[in-house]
């Protein structure tokens, strides 16, 4: 037991530490957890791993975390002008980005079309991990709505990879029993029927005890949401729903309602999503054989030229151009359309499923094509997206804001505001009370007694709010006394 701590424990410092060194270097951080992944496994310190069934349900885990906490940091204010071109590329998109590219396979691996599918549905969406990782390291300020249309796209289009994939899956187990293939009609619907149900109902029930269930330690609530999360997924994917939908859409629902303690919630899930990220790659790099990825890496740099150059900027530019979306704005977003983890999982999956039935070796072979993406896109992201001036030099635009980052924002302005008899917002919590996000309640006095304002706190007449934020028209009911001027106005 204390070896195996002791191993685990030296891994997490090794990816911190060299993360910190690739940085430097303008080398992806999930990179080094592969390679070291690929390190440390049999074929190279020895550390023997090879079950694929285990390695499935702990990158399953981890990738729905990712999922969940990518809905979770979606500012929706800021993400809806993109929902619908985010969510034709996230659907139509990844349909046609895994039918070119199966077509190419088909070609390249000289397969039958049905395993050339497949592996153009392994391989056919953008990992979210992959996007939000380069770009919110990088600290990117996108211009024209970019980083939410990124954001929505790739968080959810590993969905719809997910459900094409087992489609696909489904099909040749059909093929080789001999049975009907009616059921391929109804398991697409039924995947997103019972993801959008299960997310929803599950949204209502988080919402509502996030907001009203009062826990004695503050530290519980993230650990609650945490639990919520898991529930979700499990009882979505119980139901032959898509638990990485599922996920997602709860995400969305619930980083968008005022709910006690989002903050905390927040950082908390932030540390967690990179400690997911660290075992998701490293388990994958684990599990892989370097001796094994040499034969596949010719095919395998054929297919990943086809997706980065033909696959994915056809689904683009056939989707955008109907939007009238600029033609550089249309070229980052094609090529900001890394394979990842999440492919690698879905290979783990089909692997799992089909076995020693699949022609190729379909693991190494997708490795390869995710190492590939990961380095050669991702390492050129940031410069690209200077060389096509889409980096906004402004702050107000900083790609991927979390809550955290909303917390953290500077003030312009520092007001006093006195509850008078009346107003409307005695008796009130502060979680119920609407208040807009560009104001921050720093402390409350109430007579002699100064409170540090939660979202449980209820407002009592004459008590003195200490406010911070830029436009204080919510209170233009009562009188506003300046305290301070602000320090900066640009």
């Amino acid at each position: 037991m204390f070896v195996t701590l002791l191993i685990a424990s030296t891994i997490v410092l090794l990816c911190i530490f060299s993360s910190k060194f690739t940085y430097r270097l303008g080398v992806p951080a999930l990179l080094i957890f592969l390679v070291l992944g690929m390190l440390l496994g049999s074929d190279g310190v020895g550390i023997e791993f090879d079950d694929f069934q285990i390695a499935e349900s702990v990158a399953l885990f981890a990738l729905a975390i990712l999922i969940f906490y990518g809905g979770l940091g979606t500012r929706w204010a800021t993400a809806k002008p993109m929902v619908v071109k985010a969510s034709l590329l996230s659907s139509l998109g990844t349909i046609m980005t895994a039918i070119i590219a199966g077509l190419f396979c088909t070609l390249i691996l000289k397969v039958d079309i049905l395993y050339g599918l497949l592996f153009g549905a392994v391989i056919g969406s953008t990992d979210a991990a992959s996007v939000f990782s380069i770009l919110r390291s990088r600290k990117l300020n996108l211009k024209h709505g970019l980083a939410p249309l990124l954001e929505v796209e790739s968080g959810s289009n590993d969905p719809f990879a997910h459900i094409l994939t087992i489609s696909l899956i489904f099909a040749i187990d059909i093929r080789t029993s001999g049975g009907s293939f009616l059921p391929l009609l109804w398991i697409i619907p039924l995947q997103l029927v019972v993801a959008i149900v299960v997310s929803a109902s599950m949204a209502v029930v988080a919402v509502f005890l996030l907001k009203r269930v009062r826990l004695h330690m503050e530290g519980f609530y993230p650990i609650l949401l945490l639990a919520i999360a898991v529930f979700s997924y499990a009882a979505c994917s119980a139901l032959q729903g898509n638990g990485l939908l599922c996920v997602y859409i709860l995400g969305i629902v619930i980083g968008n309602s005022k709910i006690l303690h989002k903050v905390s919630m927040v950082r908390f899930f932030d540390a967690i999503s990179w400690l997911m990220q660290i075992m998701l790659f490293f388990v994958l790099g684990l599990l892989s054989f370097p001796s094994k990825m040499l034969p596949m890496m010719l095919p395998g740099f054929l297919i990943s030229l086809i997706i980065i150059f033909v696959a994915r900027p056809v689904a683009v530019f056939s989707i955008l151009s109907w939007f009238k979306v600029p033609i550089k704005q249309q070229l980052f977003t094609a090529w900001v359309g890394y394979r990842g983890a999440a492919s690698i999982v879905f290979a783990i999956i089909a692997v799992s499923a089909l076995g020693n039935s699949l022609p190729y070796d379909l693991f190494h072979l997708v490795f390869f094509v995710a190492l590939f993406s990961v380095l050669f896109q991702g390492t050129l992201t940031p410069l690209l997206s200077k060389k096509l001036k889409l980096v906004d030099s402004e702050d107000n635009n900083t790609v991927l804001k979390t809550f955290t980052d909303y917390f953290e924002e500077s003030h312009k302005g520092l007001y006093e505001h006195k509850l008078s008899t009346g107003n409307t917002l005695i008796g009130k919590c502060i979680v119920d009370a609407n208040i807009p996000e560009n104001l921050l309640i720093i402390m409350i006095k109430r007579g002699d007694e100064v409170l540090v304002p939660k979202g449980s706190t209820e407002f009592a007449e004459n008590d003195i709010l200490m406010v911070s934020g830029e436009d204080f028209s919510f209170f233009s009911n009562s009188d506003v006394e300046a305290i301070d001027e602000p320090a900066n106005k640009s």
